[in-house]
């Protein structure tokens, strides 16, 4: 897939190993790193939707059409679909098959 980021410092971060240490720590930024290749590997969104330990989940409420990945817990990579508009299926949920690109939002924990 097709990475693209939301803000400049985010992709400064997430670009370099030593800038994401600082930013989040040490096993953050190695899942991090890990997770950034593995979408970059996907043809498409479903083939993450595929690996247990990524855990790739659609988000709800205030992050509706938002995606996220597993880091080290709490933390997570979250993203969204760089379509517009969004492919849908004819039951009406996202075709992670024809998701090809994505925007990287924040490394964050947004369970607290």
């Amino acid at each position: 897939m097709k990475i693209y980021f939301r803000k400049k410092k985010l992709q400064k971060a997430c670009s370099s190993e030593r800038a994401s240490i600082r930013m989040w720590g040490r096993e953050n930024a190695k899942k991090l790193h890990q997770r950034l290749r593995e979408l970059e590997a996907a043809d498409n969104l479903s083939v993450i939707y595929c690996l247990p330990a990524a855990r790739c989940h659609q988000l709800k409420g205030n992050r509706t059409g938002q995606f996220a990945v597993n880091l080290k817990h709490p933390f997570r990579l979250i993203f969204e679909p760089r379509h517009d508009p969004v492919p849908l299926k004819d039951d009406g949920g996202i075709d992670l098959t024809q998701i090809t690109e994505i925007i990287i939002v924040e490394v964050e924990d947004y369970h607290g």
